[in-house]
């Protein structure tokens, strides 16, 4: 007759997960800086095929993306021509890096808290950071989800508010 013997690897994974629940921060997450940028932005669908146009390039930040099946682009709602339809306004987080190709989990670190309250986002990754936008009714419940997990919103002081209230 064998005997059940626990694996002390399962005890110890046991505990940890149960510590983590406590303070709703996963093992090896990270605290970030992140900064609020002036928006509020668009981002529109477009066929494969269209041409990048002169309002899709301007603004501090503005993202375009061809594939096969389509034409993403990220910009300010104010560039939009008539013609563009965007059906949400965002905002758009930048988080503080530049961060190294080696170092893993950083866009996980921010967007988790926001997955785990039900915000619905749209990341976008350069060479140096990641940018995550959030529809605008959102705004409110995400900045507050990621203080919550330990992010920091940059600068300190309370000036954001005031573009969700």
């Amino acid at each position: 007759m064998r005997r059940r013997v626990e694996k002390p690897a399962v005890l110890a994974f046991a505990f940890m997960t149960t510590a983590n629940r406590e303070d709703e921060r996963p093992h090896g997450s990270q605290q970030l800086k992140f900064r609020w940028l002036p928006g509020p932005y668009a981002i529109v669908r477009l066929a494969p095929e269209a041409p990048v146009l002169a309002w899709a390039t301007q603004g501090d930040f503005t993202s375009i993306t061809r594939t096969a099946d389509e034409l993403s682009i990220v910009c300010p709602t104010a560039n939009l021509p008539p013609e563009v339809h965007s059906p949400h306004r965002w905002i758009c987080l930048k988080l503080e890096g530049p961060f190294p190709f080696s170092q893993t989990g950083v866009l996980l670190s921010f967007i988790e808290p926001l997955s785990k309250n039900e915000i619905p986002i749209f990341a976008i990754s350069t060479y140096d950071t990641d940018y995550v936008l959030i529809q605008e009714e959102w705004a409110g419940a995400a900045i507050s989800a990621l203080q919550a997990a330990g992010h920091e919103l940059w600068p300190r002081d309370e000036s954001w508010r005031k573009l969700i209230e």
